[in-house]
């Protein structure tokens, strides 16, 4: 047995000689030196993931296998992780040195394959990149696959992310994609099965993403699934177990775009690196390296730099701050050239404070300003005395309560905290709105006593709320462009309008056009009981998620009722105010408070604060679109304004049903395809066929639906194409639907358009061309 001392670490090695691809006759021997060579390259692209190795001890030309688990036999010094799955702990190997790789050579590993996530701790993290495999049908050839990988390049550019391409080894393309920011395995999987279905739309005879092999003969297969964190993909620059020794070879544009692409073997993939580099060296961030994180800062070189021993009775330590057990506050009266209250919670060693000029609220419905101070030294929770005039907050300072806190949520803008002293009691929050202001809350008790389990409504007062308030509608438009600073982007939802009231436990919820939806979403009664001390009315959205997180249209006009989640989004009254002429940014500010802590209603996140983060977030998020609202906007009910702006990711189109055509073969007597329009002056307009995107339960709904509305005579304003027309069935256009579609053709007509469901919540007279979807 010989040893191989690399990167200062010993590996014994075991047949040298031994032949593992046969018709080269390449070696053992030589597959170690490649990947100890090639180390610097490779390495990076492998940091921090867990390293699945498939193995072929007796040769490319005989059975192999995966392996994850690290046997006990691996050399000390290999790093691993402990990692539980469903069934079992499994031990992974991390690679970061040559002798790694040349321990995976000594395997018989020809071909290493990790996930693009990396490791957070023993967990599994989040996802770096994207990849996208493009694997070629029978008939088709590499030009082919090429092909789609430039097209995929210039959507990805479009969206503002970069693509690399990888030629795989064996017969197709990997392209891989950095994300800025990383996203979960869900949500990466998410972005990149929307652009492998919007390339299947627009070329459905060279395009597949569709797992179903039957279905990718002549075609290249997009296979986005290998961004599920549970999957991995063979690692750039790892061997292939081919019959010749090829390389997973990253690769320029140019190369993919000229004739005669092929995959290349170890030894050409080591000279390009030699006279090239690393084409990937801007896929991978480095790892973190926590040794050589700087100090945390003194956290009161601010609060030292504003006053003198010499000349206040103020505390002032010399030293690092000590630390107590984050759980004590102090509010002070403060008596200096006006009269406030600071507010001061222990956190991390230090008291965060806070002015608050009319002390802290004691009525739920109050809000009261807060002004975020510099931090304050332990020692001033026990401080009164007189500070002298003409030094920073000259005047008294005596206790006016003291106690300890429970944290709820700490976060840059947001704190929760339940105060236990002697005159501050209950569950307060602090929000931050602008600068240095936040907004102090008392908050509501959520959770009823052992006595009021089941509340009646004896008792309860009369609503004072306005009846049947409209929703205020979005302009189509482009998001891109708007203004840093005077805009908040919100995420647009595949689901139903919803304005919501809550009057004392009771519930009424309508659509945007006026229709009850209150038996509908039942299940929204639990926000109604969470409010049940309240008046409100809340602006919002129904929606079903699918199994990815992304709220599916579909999946809520199949939906029961039971399992659809409330997004709120604005908040028109609260307890007998009327918020409308409130600007935006304060009534979001408050329905954050009014809902902190309840898991019966969703209030997401707003996107990144630019347009062009916010747009690109929410493709990476899966979102529908992106709703622009300028901060400073009021709520106009029923009014289309251009004070709130909406852009849509993917084209829709909502229309009216004015017939159908029969179907053949599988929907042969049933609706084979829908005709469709919109209204105008003159009529309903043709705008096409709809003849994809069915399940069988829409076909069975629409089928009931249309029933009762058939008549003798086209609805259209004008004659259709024969095509179109021959074997109709007319309806008298009242069904309103959706559909999704590729754009619109000179003649304003759908191109490629995909069934999405019926609009129960829409009227014919609210359906127009939508130029901006």
């Amino acid at each position: 047995m010989a040893t191989l001392e690399i990167a200062g670490r010993k590996l014994s090695v075991t047949n040298l000689d031994k032949v593992l691809f046969p018709e080269t006759g390449t070696t053992k021997s030589q597959v170690i030196e490649y990947y100890t060579s090639i180390a610097p390259a490779m390495l990076p692209h492998l940091a921090g993931r867990a390293v699945t190795r498939k193995r072929w001890p007796n040769g490319v030309d005989q059975p192999s296998f995966f392996e994850k688990n690290l046997a006990s036999s691996a050399p000390d010094w290999l790093e691993r992780r402990d990692m539980q799955h469903s069934d079992r702990v499994v031990v992974y190997p991390l690679f970061s040195t040559a002798a790694d790789l040349a321990w995976l050579g000594q395997q018989a590993a020809i071909e290493a394959h990790v996930p693009q996530w990396r490791f957070d701790g023993d967990a599994q993290g989040l996802a770096t990149r994207m990849v996208f495999d493009l694997d070629p049908g029978d008939d088709v050839d590499l030009a082919r696959c090429a092909e789609i990988a430039c097209e995929i390049r210039g959507l990805m550019t479009d969206i503002g992310f970069t693509a690399y391409p990888v030629t795989s080894g064996s017969k197709g393309i990997h392209l891989y994609v950095p994300l800025d920011k990383p996203l979960t395995s869900s949500g990466a999987s998410t972005v990149a099965k929307h652009v492998a279905t919007i390339l299947e739309e627009r070329s459905p005879d060279r395009v597949t993403a569709t797992m179903a092999k039957a279905k990718r003969t002549g075609r290249v297969f997009v296979d986005w699934s290998q961004n599920n964190g549970k999957k991995t993909t063979v690692a750039p620059y790892s061997m292939r177990a081919r019959s010749e020794p090829t390389v997973a070879a990253p690769r320029t544009w140019e190369e993919l775009e000229s004739p005669g692409l092929t995959q290349l073997r170890y030894e050409e993939v080591l000279e390009r690196y030699q006279d090239q580099g690393d084409l990937l060296a801007d896929l991978d961030p480095p790892l973190d390296d926590v040794e050589t994180a700087p100090a945390e800062p003194d956290k009161l070189t601010k609060y030292r730099s504003m006053r003198s021993r010499a000349k206040t009775p103020e505390p002032i330590p010399t030293g690092g701050e000590p630390r107590g057990n984050d759980d004590t506050f102090v509010i002070q009266e403060h008596h200096a050239r006006r009269l406030h209250y600071d507010f001061r919670l222990e956190h991390d060693g230090v008291l965060v404070s806070w002015a608050v000029p009319k002390n802290i609220p004691d009525d739920p419905t109050q809000n009261r300003l807060a002004v975020h101070t510099e931090d304050h030294p332990l020692e001033y929770a026990t401080f009164e005395g007189s500070i002298p005039k003409g030094e920073y907050g000259g005047g008294e300072v005596t206790i006016w309560d003291s106690g300890t806190y429970e944290l709820e949520k700490w976060r840059d803008d947001e704190v929760i905290v339940v105060l236990s002293g002697a005159k501050a009691k209950g569950r307060f929050a602090l929000i931050k709105t602008k600068g240095d202001q936040w907004l102090m809350h008392l908050m509501k008790e959520q959770s009823p006593s052992p006595d009021d389990e089941h509340p009646s409504n004896k008792g309860v007062p009369e609503s004072n709320l306005p009846k049947n308030v409209a929703p205020m509608l979005a302009t189509a438009g482009d998001v891109l462009g708007l203004p840093d600073g005077e805009w908040s982007f919100e995420g647009k939802w595949d689901g139903f309008r919803v304005v919501a009231q809550f009057s004392y436990g009771e519930m009424k919820l309508t659509s945007r056009t006026g229709k009850d939806l209150t038996e509908r979403f039942r299940a929204f009664q639990a926000l109604a009981d969470d409010l049940k001390d309240h008046e409100a009315i809340v602006d919002g959205e129904a929606v079903v998620f699918d199994a990815d997180g992304i709220s599916s249209f579909e999946l809520l006009q199949n939906s029961t009722g039971k399992h659809v989640d409330f997004i709120a989004f604005d908040l028109l009254h609260l307890d007998g105010t009327s918020l409308l002429r409130k600007k935006y940014s304060d009534r979001r500010k408050l329905l954050e408070l009014l809902t902190t802590g309840l898991d019966s209603v969703i209030v997401p996140e707003l996107l990144p604060s630019t347009a062009s983060e916010a747009a690109a977030a929410s493709i990476e998020r899966g979102l529908e679109g992106v709703v622009a609202k300028r901060s400073d906007s009021i709520y106009q009910p029923g009014k289309r304004a251009k004070t709130w702006i909406k852009s849509k990711n993917w084209r829709t189109q909502e229309v009216v049903i004015g017939g159908w055509r029969r179907g053949r073969g599988r929907r042969g007597g049933g609706i084979g395809s829908l005709l469709v329009g919109v209204p105008d002056e003159g009529g309903l307009r043709y705008l096409g066929r709809v003849g994809t995107g069915f399940s069988e339960q829409a076909l069975d709904r629409l089928s009931t639906e249309l029933s009762p509305l058939q008549t003798d005579s086209s609805p259209f304003a004008e004659t259709l194409p024969t095509a179109d027309r021959k074997d109709a069935v007319w309806v008298t256009p009242l069904l309103v639907g959706e559909v999704r579609f590729f754009e619109w053709t000179d003649s304003m007509h759908l191109r490629h358009p995909s069934w999405r469901g019926i609009r129960e919540d829409k009227k014919p007279e609210d359906v127009v061309i939508e130029h901006n979807s």
